[in-house]
């Protein structure tokens, strides 16, 4: 159990928490969710007391053992990786460490062999004879290779790195476990079976994510920050989306009747209160979500963007078609005689070699076709790159909001422009300010404006979900689900992924397959 009393915390004028008393309980996994800049990371950084300078008080009981997913990817380069992994346990670690350093002394006495034993015994109870074993099945299970064991973690590539420092988060069973963002650069398989310890670990997590999937598979409450406050809900993060958006439009409707609303509500309860993400906590849920009313839920003060793609003209039938197409770099092949066809309003999800897929992007988007590739006459296409960063800098950068996005319209009316910035949530003087200022998230948004402006029946998107949060992710995939039109796309997003795609190409060795599956479907045959 962990919780906290009258915490509050201020930059300067700026108040993150005020007074927040929230308490998190064995058994519960609990999704900590807020929109950009409202504090997650810092809270999490609060309750593992990286962050000091808060006021009021954090109840942790004496003997719980707290654990937190590390992010300085560098800090154990000299370390070996199962040692890595059991530096999670810190007591654990710490006696082993001592033992070492007395068995290595060259002056060996009878007191050091005294000493030495008694740490033995230490060790043991603390299960350090089984450490390394449990830190192997971890690391396996995370798809960390056997030969990497033994590897210093300098010598790593980066998705490595982030599967061991994942691995000395859950080494040990901790009581109370912190994660910020860890499905990031993680694959599939990886993340499921997270997903799969999660649901089978009975002690206190709090997690950040942007992956709706992730958390909707392992959370039993959603942790909400708003208003300088953290209120918990219980159920997953669609039950939280899903409440909130119909308390909204509750509320706007002064004229619905207090019966209406409470039946809607009730209906909507009900087809939740069956979705557990733990059988065993079940019954709980449901005794929670029962006493729920239309008083508990607060309509979100979180702005959603409003994107929507509106094709000019319908496509022909004849769409894309593929024949032999190669794609190389000097002796690099990235696809090698590759032939597909992609037919109208299909919605493709590429999958596997991420280099390779944004070179195929990149070559479909040209507006003269490579040979090899023949797109209908009657086709459109507007392109979201992997890197975008070339557009928001050297002069480019010093033009305003409005400015910038006037370079792609046709219409060049100041009105008409910041319409456009409007839906992205860029109101009033934030069109003037310069777009070398903007977030990652913001640079994404602008991007979405642009290609909103175009028209085009087919998007072409590499990874268009990175730098976003949850709001705007759900916006996107809202839009993605409605457009008329074709998409290419690819993205980390599970959800993102499942609810888009008709189709799946996927890209290994150098040779694209495509496969008339879903997303889910596709990933059960690769199991």
């Amino acid at each position: 159990m962990i919780a906290t009393h009258k915490v509050s915390l201020n930059y300067g004028q700026k108040i993150l928490f005020e007074n927040v008393n929230i308490k998190f309980t064995p058994g519960n996994c609990y999704g900590l969710i807020g929109a950009n800049g409202a504090g997650k990371s810092t809270f999490l950084k609060i309750l593992s007391g990286e962050i000091d300078d808060y006021s009021g008080e954090i109840e942790i009981p004496q003997k719980c053992r707290l654990s937190t997913l590390k992010q300085e990817h560098n800090a154990f380069d000299d370390k070996v990786v199962l040692e890595t992994v059991i530096m999670g346990d810190t007591a654990l670690s710490g006696l082993i460490q001592e033992r070492d350093i007395i068995y290595a002394k060259e002056d060996f006495s009878d007191a050091d062999g005294l000493k030495a034993g008694e740490l033995e015994e230490s060790i043991e109870e603390h299960g350090g004879y089984e450490a390394e074993s449990n830190a192997k099945q971890l690391l396996s299970g995370l798809g960390v290779k056997e030969n990497l064991h033994s590897e210093k973690m300098g010598n790593l590539r980066g998705s490595d790195k982030v599967k061991v420092l994942l691995a000395q988060s859950l080494f040990g069973s901790p009581d109370i476990l912190l994660l910020d963002e860890p499905t990031n650069n993680l694959d599939l398989f990886a993340i499921k079976w997270l997903e799969e310890f999660l649901l089978r670990f009975d002690k206190t997590v709090i997690v950040v994510s942007h992956d709706r999937h992730f958390l909707n598979k392992v959370c039993t409450h959603m942790a909400d920050i708003d208003f300088s406050k953290i209120t918990l809900f219980v159920g997953n993060y669609d039950f939280w989306y899903e409440s909130s958006q119909l308390v909204r439009k509750l509320q706007k409707d002064q004229k619905q009747k207090a019966e209406d609303k409470a039946a809607q509500l009730k209906d909507f309860i009900a087809r939740f209160s069956a979705n557990a993400s733990k059988s065993k906590q079940a019954t709980g849920r449901k005794k929670e979500l029962a006493k729920l009313n239309l008083d508990n839920i607060k309509a979100s003060t979180r702005k959603f963007p409003f994107i929507d793609f509106k094709p000019e003209r319908e496509a022909g039938n004849d769409l894309l078609h593929v024949d032999s197409f190669t794609i190389a770099e000097g002796d690099k092949k990235f696809i090698e005689k590759t032939g597909f066809e992609i037919r109208k309003n299909d919605k493709v999800a590429c999958m596997g070699d991420e280099l390779a897929i944004s070179k195929l992007f990149e070559a479909l988007a040209q507006k003269e076709s490579p040979d090899g590739i023949k797109w209908g006459v009657t086709t459109s296409r507007a392109w979201f790159p992997a890197d975008y960063s070339g557009l928001f800098s050297g002069a480019a950068g010093e033009l305003s909001l409005i400015d910038w996005l006037r370079q792609y319209s046709t219409e060049k009316d100041e009105s008409y422009i910041r319409g456009f910035l409007g839906r992205m949530l860029f109101a009033g003087e934030e069109g003037t300010k310069q777009v070398k200022v903007l977030s990652g998230g913001e640079k994404v948004r602008m991007m979405f404006s642009k290609l909103m402006m175009t028209g085009a029946n087919v998007l072409i998107f590499d990874n268009p979900t990175a730098h976003l949060d949850l709001e705007a992710i759900q916006t996107l995939n809202d839009a993605m689900v409605r457009f008329p039109g074709t998409i290419i796309f690819t993205s980390h997003d599970h959800q993102f992924l499942d609810t888009i795609a008709n189709r799946i190409a996927e890209i290994k060795d150098g040779h694209l397959k495509m496969i008339d599956k879903s997303f889910d479907e596709y990933v059960g045959i690769q199991q």
